[in-house]
């Protein structure tokens, strides 16, 4: 198997939305960046860099947005450096890893896309909202750039479905996820005031989303199903609760998985049997 085939196997066969998300953050970034660096060479101009930025980051001038309307989704795969865009795709793999684990594989898109445009949200309200952008004249110029938002979503809501799972942080420290979480949060929120505070905001927007969402899945509540719903007449979850009494092709019931994942959210998925972790695997292909 070719490296390009192993790729594409990974991204669209895997079953993991991971690799999808982290190719097209990959991608976006390689063909802004080469280009530019071809037009620099070449013509000595920034053309590309200029049109990226006014056409793709996320301004938190409402007026503007509103005739950039696509912002909202387009800046959460926007990068502004190499190191910004290998930080967050490590981060990515490895906490979208233990969420895919604890949860399956279906929900790491949708948790995403909703985790990067609540940082928008949030960095839009904050930015409108207090005196302090106004009076410094941020408003009229701030945009915001990058994956941070979404990759918060993903380390939340791994961090709240599984508190107390350890991980080697450079391969020398153990640390609880929680913590991890806790760490990214405090320093989004003392840093929203500082030079980037923008893209301090959207992370606590993105973290915001990712707790709130495994918290109420913990309670039956799946907020990405439902708002995928609204775009299908089909609904999964009004299958899943109508067919309470007789589960069919061995699709588990609805209070066995809500009371598994509470089982995690106190316990840990660790101290699962073989059978729950069999009927919560069961319970993600659906």
């Amino acid at each position: 198997m070719t490296f390009w085939q192993n790729i594409n196997n990974k991204m669209f066969y895997s079953g993991s939305k991971l690799y999808l998300l982290i190719g097209i953050n990959v991608f976006v970034f390689l063909v802004i960046s080469v280009l530019s660096i071809f037009e620099q060479l070449v013509f000595r101009t920034s053309i590309i860099d200029a049109f990226s930025k006014e056409y793709l980051s996320l301004p938190a001038y409402l007026p503007k947005l509103a005739v950039r309307f696509w912002t909202p989704l387009t800046y959460m795969f926007m990068h502004a450096g190499i190191f910004h865009i290998l930080f967050n795709m490590l981060w990515l793999y490895w906490m979208g890893q233990i969420f895919e684990d604890y949860l399956g594989t279906k929900r790491t898109l949708g948790l995403y896309l909703l985790g990067g445009l609540s940082g928008a949200v949030l960095f839009l309200a904050v930015y409108n909202i207090f005196p302090f952008f106004n009076q410094s004249g941020a408003l009229l110029v701030t945009s915001v750039v990058g994956a941070s938002a979404a990759v918060m979503a993903v380390i939340a809501g791994a961090a709240t479905i599984a508190p107390d799972h350890t991980i080697m942080l450079f391969g020398v420290v153990s640390i609880r996820l929680k913590w991890i979480a806790v760490f990214y949060v405090a320093m989004g929120f003392f840093g929203i005031t500082g030079a980037n505070a923008g893209g301090e905001i959207a992370h606590l927007g993105g973290a915001l989303f990712g707790f709130t969402y495994v918290r109420q899945l913990q309670k039956g509540h799946d907020m990405i199903a439902f708002i995928a719903n609204m775009f299908k007449r089909k609904s999964k979850l009004k299958v899943a609760s109508t067919n309470r009494d007789k589960p069919s092709s061995g699709t588990p019931r609805q209070e066995e998985v809500d009371r598994i994942l509470d089982k995690i959210s106190t316990t840990g998925y660790d101290n699962l049997s073989k059978q729950e972790k069999e009927t919560l695997f069961r319970a993600s292909k659906k």
